[in-house]
């Protein structure tokens, strides 16, 4: 069971452990082990049940505890609400990504260069949704909008009526008090498909 779990692990980092707890009732011999994971779930880290059908036809289920050694980010130092994410406010740490909340990140590229959210504490592990994109976008700013379609190109400014980063939508107001909803594709350019 533990080759089981070490070689579907190896998909999840690179350095695994598996720790499998000895039963707490006595089994009889198994003929023809096989494991399975039950109920078909992905494998991820920290406790699980893992089933082992015997060649009798008869199944057994065991504890075990996988664990995933690997680098995650840190705030290397606290970072308040809204600052632009930099190299050096972060910190590569090592450690058993099973005991993180699911959305730590791992690579330093996926923070340098957003926002926070909301204020970062020295040594905690950074995660998704306490960042976000750089608005290329801001509110009340005055921005271009690109209409294209089958052989025509408009070009119209506007007031921006929200926030947004590239590839958001973002809602413009032009000067006959129009409301165009409008794509994000550059500093103050947005666009609009016909």
């Amino acid at each position: 069971m533990e080759h089981f779990l070490m070689t579907l692990g190896a998909a999840l980092g690179e350095h695994i452990e598996v720790e499998v707890f000895s039963p707490s009732a006595a089994f009889s011999a198994c003929t023809q082990p096989l494991p399975y994971l039950p109920g078909n779930r992905p494998l991820s880290p920290g406790r699980l049940s893992v089933g082992i059908e015997c060649g009798n036809g008869a199944s057994r289920y065991l504890q075990a505890e996988l664990r995933v050694i690997g680098d995650y980010l840190v705030a290397a130092e606290t970072i308040p609400a809204d600052s632009l994410i930099g190299a050096a406010m972060l910190e590569v740490r090592e450690g058993d990504l099973g005991r993180l909340p699911s959305r730590t990140l791992h690579d330093p590229d996926t923070a340098v260069g957003k926002l926070a959210t909301r204020t970062l504490r020295a040594g905690q592990p950074i995660q998704t949704h306490q960042l976000r994109e750089l608005p290329l976008v801001e509110r009340r700013q005055r921005v271009t909008i690109e209409a294209q379609g089958n052989g025509f190109r408009v070009s119209r400014e506007g007031q921006a009526l929200e926030d947004g980063s590239l590839g958001e939508e973002v809602r413009v107001r032009l000067a006959s008090r129009q409301v165009l909803t409008a794509v994000v594709v550059a500093r103050g350019r947005l666009a609009i498909d016909y």
